[in-house]
Parts: structure tokens; sequence; C-alpha cells
């Protein structure tokens, strides 16, 4: 719970400086941070959890069933 808890908190700060300078990202570096932000309000709104693989890939666990491994450059669906 507390890897999830910090990884939340991770997220989150990296959301609000990305929108603070979305303007000066390159476009795939923006792209990535809405997807993120996006993301991340699903977990706050309780449709998805995360966890920290040991790959050090995120892994999100949708509540319909869905899990996907979010890497640094792409995301992979696993079931």
């Amino acid at each position: 719970m507390r890897a999830m808890a910090k990884l939340s908190e991770s997220v989150a700060d990296e959301n609000r400086r990305s929108r603070k300078s979305l303007g000066h990202r390159r476009p795939a570096d923006a792209a990535k941070a809405l997807v993120m932000t996006a993301i991340g309000q699903m977990v706050d709104d309780g449709a998805a959890e995360w966890s920290l693989a040991a790959t050090g890939e995120i892994e999100l666990r949708l509540v319909t069933g869905e899990v996907f491994l979010l890497g640094d450059q792409e995301i992979t669906r696993l079931a």
C-alpha cells in the first residue's frame, strides 16, 4: 500500500510540474504527461489501481479486469 501511495505522490508531483510546463515540452513529453494525468485521475476515482513492478515499470489494473504495463515509452496490455 505504501508503494502505491508513494507512486501516486510521485505521479501527482510530475502531473503538477507538467501542467505548468506543457508548452515548453516536446510533443511526445507533453502527450505522456497528459496520459499519466488521465491515468492518475482514474486511480484517484477508484477505476484503477497501480503498483510498481519489479522491472521498474508501472502495472496498471483497471476494475474491469484489464492489466497494462506502463513502460517509459510504451504501454503493453497483459490481460
